[in-house]
């Protein structure tokens, strides 16, 4: 089968298309042919070393994760409710960027076979992350929250859905004025530039001075300390990604969070297991919301898998808005269009 896999740290030109053998599905485990897979930034930082993440400490050669939607070829010892045929989708550290992945059970979620699969790339990860950042700050009807990056693959989505959880004001930053005014056509009211010295001011101002609720940082660095003396008196940082560079996470001190701010983090893995039906729960409602139109996850460019390296550059490149997904060419629910 084809896969890319990376035998050295660097640039895009270290993926490499190559013929290996197909996976065998382990105890526990499932083996899915791939129809469409993601590419994030997470990855782009994993190929050039810099992925803030313990897990991440990969053997030579590796194949880079995503999130895959494909169809059951096969089943390892012990896995239960899952059979061959069945249309599937699921988040993996290593091994998306191939026509045929094997994956643990417990991570596979359902995908209907009305959804088409480039849309579909937003069940394993995107969203439940955008879902789960907003359920650990335990956001209200009614309340401010604050998503940066918000023209990126997940941003994107926590923007839609703060507005359908009843967020009283939804104020979205970017990197540039475009990804800017696409934020607000996603239903933000209003959207900051970050890369302008002044944006905290802009986002005091966009909540008349009071603060914001919740903050939804993908980002860290000095976005981080900047967003807690952004938060209202009993307001809530969810820390969930590094696009910032390196670790992401600056030293914060007690006394920055004495106003009654809320500083926690947040981890798809963590939460899967911590609220696994929760986490069910938020599958379930995503794929309504994805099927019925109310949620629609953008798609910035859609490559066959050997254009992989094209992928990082136009994620490297911060020029996109959503997301960048691969097809495999193995799948016949595939439009490839894009939203």
């Amino acid at each position: 089968m084809r896969a890319v896999r990376i035998h050295e740290y660097g640039g895009p030109e270290v993926l490499r298309t190559e013929e290996v053998p197909m996976p065998e599905p382990g105890p526990g485990q499932v083996l899915i042919a791939a129809e469409a897979v993601s590419v994030g930034f997470a990855q782009t930082q994993m190929r050039r070393n810099i992925f803030p993440a313990p897990m991440w400490r990969p053997e030579f050669p590796v194949t880079l994760g995503g999130d895959v939607i494909g169809d059951v070829v096969a089943v390892g010892p012990g896995v239960t409710g899952i059979a061959a045929g069945d249309r599937v989708g699921a988040f993996t550290l290593h091994g998306a960027y191939a026509e045929y992945v094997a994956v643990d059970a417990d991570t596979v979620l359902p995908v209907p076979a009305e959804l088409d699969a480039v849309q579909a790339t937003a069940l394993p990860a995107p969203g439940p992350i955008a879902m789960g950042t907003m359920g650990t700050a335990a956001l209200a009807a009614g309340e401010s929250v604050l998503v940066h990056a918000a023209s990126g693959g997940i941003g994107h989505l926590a923007v839609q859905l703060a507005r359908l959880a009843g967020a009283g004001t939804v104020i979205a930053t970017a990197g540039t004025p475009e990804k800017c005014a696409y934020a607000r056509s996603l239903g933000a009211d209003a959207a900051v530039d970050y890369s302008r010295a002044d944006w905290p001011d802009a986002v005091r101002e966009a909540t008349g001075g009071r603060g914001v609720d919740v903050i939804l940082d993908s980002v860290g660095g000095d976005v981080l300390r900047q967003g807690i003396g952004l938060l209202a008196p009993f307001g809530r940082l969810v820390f969930y990604g590094s696009a910032g560079g390196g670790l992401g996470i600056p030293s914060v001190s007690p006394m920055e969070l004495i106003g009654m701010r809320f500083l926690t983090g947040f981890a798809l893995s963590a939460w899967r297991s911590a609220r696994p039906d929760r986490y069910r729960a938020d599958h379930d409602a995503l794929t309504e919301q994805l099927l019925a139109g109310t949620v629609r996850q953008t798609v910035h460019a859609v490559l066959p898998l050997e254009d992989v390296g094209k992928a990082h550059e136009i994620i490297e490149s911060r020029a996109h808005l959503g997301r960048i997904v691969l097809l495999t060419g193995r799948g016949t629910r595939t439009t490839g269009r894009t939203a």
